[in-house]
């Protein structure tokens, strides 16, 4: 019997009662990284040993948890064994690769292909189904290379500095900012880190990340420093650092009104997702009978790849909520 993958608040596996990412609280789900859309209060959680420090630190409660090395196969069920690989989305991030007599099921969750300087690099396997994130799955998403936007937004930093104000560079407080400090080792730019993402970057460093030299957050102190910090910083914080210049730190950059929404004075195409040609390449390497389409522009990337011959469908849909799958 081919594989079933059920769309119920969530991906659900039926044939071994488990779930990929709920957003919701399960009996048993597979939890991919240590984002808080991903982080539900499970019965049983799966991830990986980094995850599992991550989500204690960022959600601090007893749980059951099973932390799965990276390449070790695990026996989920009777009938099915697991192995988590690494996604290169955030540091621990991982993909579930699921092998049974239904075939092999790979989901993506979060990922890149691109080499990160705070993340593992992305595995590429072989599977029969492929569900995979399609974040930026429209062809105008294609990232510049990154030493090139690095060096942009070393220039903003310099170029804010010698006016006298703050460069304050937004991104979020786990993956994105540490992305965001190890890219600038090298520029010899002071850095302080708002509290929460000196806290997360201290334990990042514990689970093996090297950083250039930072300190924490003094408003007082502020001036002649970068100052990283999340997008979601209060007005009031930032109040704290007059005059300032800020930049958006995101993949969304690639959208020319990106810094006019967020209200920066410029915005940098640095993304923990894979961009548009990625998701292509992923496709071609893990060489699926299937693939299944998740959240962003999962519905046109699907038809993308249909038009290359493949077997592909959208799965973000109410009236799709069920898929008998080749395995």
């Amino acid at each position: 019997m081919p594989w079933e993958v059920q769309l119920r608040q969530g991906l659900h596996l039926p044939q071994i009662d488990w779930w990929l990412d709920a957003p919701r609280p399960a009996a048993r789900a597979f939890i991919s990284h240590a984002h808080f859309d991903h982080m539900a209060r499970h019965r049983l959680t799966l991830c990986t040993e980094a995850t599992a420090r991550l989500i204690y630190a960022r959600q601090p409660a007893r749980r059951d948890l099973i932390e799965l090395p990276f390449g070790r196969t695990h026996e989920l069920t009777p009938d099915c064994h697991v192995t988590l690989v690494p996604a290169g989305h955030i540091i621990g991030s991982a993909q579930f690769l699921a092998e049974s007599e239904h075939g092999r099921l790979l989901y993506s969750g979060d990922f890149k292909l691109r080499p990160g300087r705070a993340a593992e690099v992305c595995a590429v396997p072989r599977a029969d189904i492929l569900i995979m994130e399609t974040t930026f799955g429209l062809p105008k998403y294609r990232l510049p290379p990154a030493e090139g936007v690095i060096a942009d937004m070393v220039r903003f930093c310099r170029e804010t500095l010698a006016a006298g104000a703050v460069p304050v560079l937004l991104g979020y407080s786990l993956g994105k900012a540490q992305e965001i400090l190890a890219s600038l080792a090298g520029a010899e730019l002071p850095v302080m880190l708002h509290p929460e993402i000196l806290r997360l970057t201290q334990l990042c460093e514990k689970l093996g990340l090297t950083f250039p030299a930072y300190r924490e957050f003094d408003a007082l102190a502020a001036p002649g420093h970068v100052v990283i910090a999340p997008p979601q910083a209060s007005k009031a914080w930032l109040g704290r650092l007059a005059p300032r210049r800020t930049a958006m730190i995101t993949g969304w950059a690639l959208d020319s009104s990106c810094k006019y929404q967020n209200g920066c004075d410029a915005a940098f195409p640095l993304s923990d997702h894979a961009d548009f040609p990625e998701l292509l390449e992923f496709v071609e390497r893990v060489q699926p009978k299937r693939v299944l389409t998740v959240h962003g522009f999962a519905a046109e990337f699907a038809q993308t790849l249909r038009a290359r011959g493949l077997d592909a469908t959208a799965i973000g849909r109410e009236n799709q909520l069920e898929f008998p799958l080749g395995g």
